[in-house]
């Protein structure tokens, strides 16, 4: 099976990553007709497959995991790249050619079992139940990935085997999502090393969470290991932890900029956060954004918004310096929950922030504004 034949076995076109057969369905296919700009199913999954066949000269791609297996105390980010999809087209009808004209190809949905998280959690008997209703009568069914990480981590494979140069887009789904792209990017880059900068509220460094070792709250600190530790991991909005900044700088060698500090002084702190990223070295930066790193004021529609965090237009600032100065090599958005509405305009407040981030993330990473 090529990358192709098989990236068109284990993803499902952009916005179709939720199996839904009754409630929701309709609002689905719509959203999906709308990205593919065309008015029937056969013609999405045409123009899904064709835009798996653009991969190799892109120069970025798009991956929706709608995935909130591995979040916490609040669940509801499975819908986030559905909301953030819709109210990107709602902002600007000619989103998709903007896409086609910066070279970002949408590659579409990693199909979610809502049960599933990632493959290393499955028995073999749950594996072969769950490829037989996944790919029913595929030849190489045995071969193939069904939890929503390990497919998305195997589709990331695929497509910087295709392309290395790709620069990589994710909407999540809980932060868990954010951890598959990283292994098979820093394969693609080989021995040049690249960094992490992560605004969150939380850390996302435990080892492992209640014996789980992939999840919301440990993809950090994988990712951290990954990346060989040495402050590549900058970590901006920190302020819901039970442990001190000192602690987890001493013990994993990762730099965190605290929310405190950011608001004591906005400039001063985008200043220091660019040195540090300059001083490490790296070549360029992946982009994790969670929305909780802003303040829940304005990101209140995720599982756990927290007051007195990052305020939008420093968050802006951050993502156009890492650009211009270091080189984005991609980023994501993660943990929008729309339907977790604690005021009437929580939804629309929240979506519309993550578009927005979402916009300034590729527009810093492949060009103009």
């Amino acid at each position: 099976m090529t990358p192709f034949d098989e990236l068109a076995t284990i993803l499902k076109p952009s916005g179709a990553g939720l199996y839904l057969v009754s409630t929701g369905r309709d609002e689905q296919q719509r959203l999906q007709r709308a990205l593919y700009r065309v008015s029937t199913d056969d013609e999405v999954q045409q123009r899904f497959r064709e835009a798996l066949e653009r991969v190799a000269t892109a120069r970025g791609v798009l991956l929706g995991i709608p995935s909130d297996v591995g979040a916490g105390f609040q669940r509801g980010a499975n819908l986030g790249p559905q909301a953030i999809r819709a109210r990107l087209l709602d902002d600007d009808g000619d989103w998709p050619a903007r896409c086609e004209a910066l070279g970002l190809i949408d590659v579409g949905d990693v199909f979610v079992v809502p049960q599933l998280l990632h493959d290393d959690m499955l028995s073999p008997a749950q594996l072969a139940a769950s490829r037989k209703a996944l790919y029913p009568h595929h030849p190489e069914a045995a071969t193939l990935p069904v939890s929503p990480l390990s497919i998305a981590e195997r589709a990331w494979t695929l497509l910087l085997t295709l392309n290395p140069h790709l620069k990589v887009f994710t909407l999540g789904g809980d932060h868990s999502t954010a951890w598959p792209v990283v292994r098979p990017l820093h394969r693609a880059r080989g021995s040049t090393p690249w960094g992490i900068v992560q605004s969150d509220a939380h850390t996302d460094l435990l080892e492992e969470r209640l014996g789980v070792k992939y999840c919301f709250a440990t993809w950090s600190w994988h990712a951290n290991e990954v990346l060989g530790r040495r402050g590549r991991l900058t970590q901006v909005g920190i302020r819901a932890t039970l442990r001190s900044r000192e602690h987890w700088e001493s013990s994993l060698g990762v730099r965190q900029f605290w929310a405190r500090e950011v608001l004591e002084n906005p400039e001063r702190a985008l200043d220091d956060v660019l040195a540090h990223v300059k001083a490490t070295g790296v070549s360029g930066v992946l982009f994790s954004n969670d929305i909780d790193g802003t303040d829940s004021a304005w990101a209140d529609a995720t599982g756990t918004p927290e007051p007195k965090g990052l305020e939008p237009d420093w968050v802006v600032a951050l993502i156009r310096r890492l650009g211009a100065e270091v080189g984005l090599l991609g980023g994501d958005v993660m943990e929008v929950a729309p339907s977790l509405t604690r005021t009437p305009d929580s939804a629309p407040r929240t979506v519309g922030l993550a578009a927005r981030y979402f916009r300034e993330t590729v527009h810093a990473a492949l060009g103009a504004r």
